[in-house]
C-alpha cells in the first residue's frame, strides 16, 4: 500500500549546504522530484513504475523547458544534491537510507518489537542465550576470510590502456559510493568515453575529478555547454526560436529579418 505522506524536515531542508548552494530553481525542482520519487520503485528513485523519469519526460512534468531544467539539474549534481545509479537512474540518497530504516523497524515489529516486553517465560530466554553463544575461532575466521576473498574477487583487473595512478584513485572511489568494480561498469565507462571521443583513462580522470557515483557522457557535454558565456547562450536562444518560427537555418552571412530581433528586444 503506498503511503500518502513523508516525513519532511525544514531545519534540514535549510541546512543543507549543497542543497543551498543552487539556485532557487535548481531547489524548486529538486522538491518536486522528491515528491515524484515518493511515488518511485523502488522507493527514492526517479521512476513511475519500470519507467525511468527521463530529463525530457521531468521537463514536461515540471512545465519548464527542456533547456531549464537540464541546467538545474546540472547544478544538483554537481553541487551533490542527488547520485545516480549504473543505469543513470537518478535517486535521493536521504529518502533511500530512509525508507530501509523504515522497512527494519516495520520488520521488527512484525516480530513482537521489544523483547523486554514480551513473555519472559516463552521464546525471548532462548533468543538471549542464543545470542550470548560466542562464535569459535575457526568459524570466525572462515567466515572473516571467505567475506574477504569474494571482496577480492569482485575487483575488476586494470585495463591495460588506463595507468596505475588513476585506477587506484577510481577504484577508491567507487569503494567510498558502494559500488562495484566490475568488468560491465568498466565497459560502461569505456563506451560513454567513446561518445566523446576519449579514451578511457581520460574519462577516469574526469570522473575522480568529480567525485560522483556514476559519469555520463551527456553530463560532460552539458557543462562544457555551461561555460558559454550568457550573450552567447542568449544568442544561442534567440537562433533557435527564430528557427522554429521561420522554419529556416539560421543564415551565416549575418542577413536576417531585423523585424524578428526588434519583437524579441
Amino acid at each position: 500500500m503506498k503511503r500518502p505522506s513523508f516525513q519532511f524536515y525544514p531545519s534540514d531542508w535549510l541546512r543543507d549546504t549543497a542543497l543551498r548552494s543552487c539556485s532557487t530553481g535548481a531547489r524548486g525542482l529538486w522538491m518536486d522530484m522528491i515528491c515524484f520519487m515518493h511515488e518511485g520503485e523502488p522507493y527514492g528513485h526517479l521512476k513511475v513504475k519500470d519507467k525511468v523519469i527521463l530529463t525530457a519526460n521531468l521537463s514536461r512534468m515540471v512545465g519548464e523547458t527542456l533547456d531549464v531544467v537540464e541546467g538545474w539539474l546540472l547544478e544538483l549534481f554537481q553541487a551533490g544534491v542527488y547520485d545516480t545509479t549504473e543505469n543513470g537512474v537518478i535517486f535521493s540518497k536521504r529518502m533511500v537510507r530512509d525508507e530501509n530504516l523504515r522497512q527494519q523497524r516495520a520488520a521488527g515489529g512484525i516480530k513482537g518489537g521489544n523483547p523486554a516486553l514480551m513473555d519472559k517465560g516463552k521464546v525471548n530466554l532462548m533468543v538471549i542465550s542464543e545470542d550470548k553463544q560466542k562464535p569459535t575461532p575457526s568459524s570466525s575466521s572462515s567466515s572473516s576470510s571467505s567475506i574477504k576473498n569474494t571482496k577480492k574477487s569482485a575487483i575488476a583487473p586494470r585495463p591495460d590502456d588506463v595507468v596505475e595512478q588513476v585506477w587506484i584513485d577510481w577504484v577508491a572511489l567507487r569503494k567510498r559510493k558502494g559500488t562495484t568494480i566490475s568488468e560491465t561498469a568498466i565497459q560502461g565507462a569505456r563506451d560513454e568515453a567513446a561518445k566523446l571521443g576519449w579514451s578511457l583513462e581520460q574519462f577516469l580522470i574526469e570522473w575522480c575529478t568529480r567525485g560522483s557515483q556514476g559519469l555520463k557522457a551527456d553530463w560532460v557535454l552539458d557543462k562544457q555547454n555551461t561555460q558559454q558565456s550568457f550573450a552567447e547562450r542568449d544568442q544561442q536562444a534567440r537562433q533557435k526560436r527564430w528557427e522554429t518560427m521561420t522554419g529556416r537555418k539560421w543564415p551565416t552571412d549575418g542577413q536576417i529579418d531585423t523585424a524578428f530581433l526588434e519583437i524579441e528586444q
